[in-house]
């Protein structure tokens, strides 16, 4: 069952959450919210199917990269969606546009967001981002929306501890954990309906708004065999990186990016 602290914000805000009013699961650990998704989408569950856990023993992010995820310390959730074709190609940049405003409505905190799926407060890491295009039925398409964002202090891995902060770490007090889970599912129901109705450039500009803090930013990157550096410049309109490289202007639209 959905504990208290969840259940009672998501019912009160039930008018809002639009497509993501949907079912939801709560588990007190899984190995991954994604993979669980994964499997209930399989089994047939609906567009907006929601699943949270209080921990995971194998989160992760982009490129298989570990997300550390102790209990009772973040916000770990994946949502089942079927956007169309053209709409997948920027979910992620969208998906950050909702997280920050989430965070922003619920906390008064206004985050940075980086390319391609990172929200930042200064040059530490508040939460991420991972959407994964699954299926094994080509009748059934869809895509898992997930996300993670660090709420209470805990001790981070070493790799990355110098890197990571969270909500309470930067707010100095305690944050409401219904509250922001409800802000961010209503965000991106909102930023959703928007890539579903083709009005990407709204979304675009309020991600480009939001990341101005990193255009500027120095950049390196793999082609091939050989490494390139460059300056940020923005994104394009289809969300694809542009940087400033010796060469001329470059496309990154995937791989690995190294933020220096």
């Amino acid at each position: 069952m959905l504990p208290d602290d969840l259940a009672h914000p998501l019912q009160a805000a039930s008018a809002r959450l639009g497509c993501l009013a949907g079912p939801i699961m709560w588990y007190p650990e899984v190995s991954s919210t994604n993979d669980t998704a994964v499997a209930l989408a399989e089994q047939g569950a609906p567009e907006g199917c929601i699943v949270i856990a209080d921990s995971q023993t194998a989160g992760r992010g982009r490129f298989g990269r570990s997300w550390h995820s102790p209990a009772n310390c973040g916000l770990y959730t994946s949502v089942v969606l079927r956007p169309t074709k053209d709409a997948l190609s920027l979910l992620t940049l969208a998906a950050g546009v909702a997280l920050r405003e989430g965070i922003l409505v619920s906390t008064g905190l206004a985050l940075v967001l980086k390319w391609p799926n990172d929200l930042f407060v200064g040059r530490r890491k508040l939460g991420g981002v991972l959407a994964e295009a699954c299926s094994k039925n080509t009748e059934s398409q869809y895509v898992i929306l997930g996300f993670g964002i660090n709420i209470q202090n805990t001790v981070y891995p070493q790799d990355i501890a110098s890197n990571a902060t969270s909500l309470e770490g930067e707010l100095g007090c305690q944050v409401d954990k219904g509250l922001l889970l409800t802000e961010c599912l209503v965000a991106i129901s909102k930023q959703y309906e928007l890539l579903q109705n083709d009005s990407s450039q709204v979304i675009l500009e309020s991600w480009r708004q939001a990341a101005t803090a990193t255009f500027g930013s120095t950049v390196e990157w793999t082609e091939g065999d050989s490494e390139h550096r460059g300056v940020v410049d923005g994104i394009d309109d289809s969300g694809a990186l542009l940087v400033r490289s010796k060469t001329g202007s470059v496309r990154i639209s995937s791989g690995q990016l190294r933020w220096l």
